[in-house]
C-alpha cells in the first residue's frame, strides 16, 4: 500500500500528506485557528439542518423528513416530485408540497444569523447554501455573498416564453391551490427557480466555485448530509492547509476505504491524519451559539437575534 501511495504521490500528484494546520483536531482549535487569523476567509456550506428549528422539515430524517411523508401524493418515488421530468408531465404534487414548504410565517434561525454576523465581521467570503427557503435572504445576509446552490423560491420563471415572476405573485397563486400560470403566453407553468433533478445548476454556482474555494482559509460545513451532487463534492475544493469544520448531528461526508488507499484528498477525515478536520455533532444552532461564545460574540449574536425577530413579527403584524 505505501508504495502505491509513493507511486501516486510521485506520478500523479494524487497523495495529500494533510500536514496539520490546527494545534489540535477540535473546536478549540478551530477557536484558536479564527482568533489568530485576523483576515480569516471563511466560507460556509448549509443544508437543511439550519433551518429545522425554524419549523422547516428537511429531507431524510426518518420519520419527520419530506421523503418519510410523500404517500399522499401518490408518486412513483420520493424523489419524483423534484424531478423535471415528472413535474413537465404532472406539476400538481409539487405545487402541493409548495404550499407547505413557502416561506411564510417562518425566521432565521440562530445559524442563519450567525452566518450574517460572520459577513458583518469582515469574515464571510461566501455562503453555499442547498435550502431553498430564501431564510438566508430573510436573515440580512447581501446577496452578493450569497449563493443558492439549488435555487430559490424567491423569484421563478414561466417554462415556455421564460417571463419572470416574484415570489409574491407564486406565493398568491400558491396559497390559493392553483398551479401557477403564465400571464404573458397563458401557456406555460411558473416554476419557481428552484433546481430541479435533471437541471443544471444555476451558472454562479459554478463561477464563483471556481473562484472562491482556493481562497478560502476555513471552511464551515453546517446541517447537511453531504449526499447529493455536486455540493458535496465541495468540501474538496479548499486547499489542503483549509481546516474544515462539520457542525451537524452525525458525521457524514467522510472518505471511503477506495480513497484512502490510493491517498486521494477525497472526503473529510476525522482522525490524527487529518489535522486540519473536525467534527462537532450537535443541533446547528448550538454549535453556531458556542462558537459565538468561544469568540467573544455570543451576546451580541443573541441581541441581533432578538432584534430581528421582533422587526419580522412587527413586519407580519402590519401585512395582516
Amino acid at each position: 500500500m505505501e508504495r502505491i501511495q509513493k507511486y501516486l504521490a510521485q506520478k500523479l500528484r494524487l497523495f495529500d500528506s494533510s500536514e496539520k494546520v490546527l494545534r489540535e483536531p477540535s473546536i478549540t482549535g478551530i477557536i484558536d485557528y479564527i482568533k489568530e487569523n485576523e483576515n480569516c476567509k471563511i466560507i460556509t456550506m448549509a443544508g437543511a439542518g439550519i433551518s429545522t428549528s425554524a419549523g422547516i422539515p428537511d429531507f431524510r430524517s426518518p420519520s419527520s423528513g419530506l421523503y418519510h411523508n410523500l404517500a399522499k401524493y401518490n408518486l412513483p418515488h420520493p424523489q419524483a416530485i423534484f424531478e423535471l421530468d415528472f413535474f413537465m408531465e404532472n406539476p400538481e404534487p409539487f405545487f402541493m408540497l409548495a404550499k407547505e414548504l413557502l416561506p411564510e410565517g417562518f425566521k432565521p434561525t440562530p445559524s442563519h444569523y450567525f452566518i450574517r454576523l460572520l459577513w458583518e465581521k469582515g469574515l464571510l467570503l461566501r455562503h453555499y447554501t442547498q435550502n431553498i427557503d430564501t431564510l438566508e435572504r430573510m436573515a440580512g445576509l447581501p446577496p452578493e455573498k450569497l449563493v443558492e446552490a439549488h435555487g430559490t423560491f424567491h423569484t421563478g420563471r414561466c417554462l415556455k416564453c421564460r417571463a419572470p415572476y416574484t415570489l409574491p405573485w407564486m406565493k398568491e397563486k400558491i396559497i390559493e391551490g392553483v398551479i401557477p400560470k403564465c400571464e404573458e403566453c397563458n401557456e406555460g407553468v411558473v416554476k419557481p427557480d428552484i433546481v430541479l433533478f435533471g437541471e443544471m445548476l444555476p451558472e454562479r454556482f459554478h463561477y464563483l466555485t471556481d473562484r472562491d474555494f482556493a481562497q478560502a482559509d476555513l471552511l464551515i460545513i453546517m446541517g447537511s448530509s453531504l449526499v447529493v451532487q455536486p455540493f458535496a463534492s465541495l468540501v474538496d475544493r479548499v486547499r489542503s492547509d483549509c481546516p474544515r469544520l462539520l457542525i451537524n448531528k452525525e458525521k457524514v461526508g467522510m472518505q471511503d476505504r477506495l480513497s484512502r488507499f490510493l491517498g486521494l484528498r477525497q472526503g473529510l477525515i476525522f482522525d490524527e491524519r487529518s489535522g486540519r478536520d473536525v467534527a462537532w455533532i450537535g443541533a446547528c444552532d448550538a454549535g453556531c451559539q458556542l462558537l459565538a461564545d468561544e469568540l467573544g460574540w455570543g451576546d451580541e449574536l443573541k441581541d441581533l437575534i432578538k432584534k430581528e425577530h421582533e422587526r419580522l413579527d412587527a413586519e407580519n403584524t402590519k401585512k395582516n
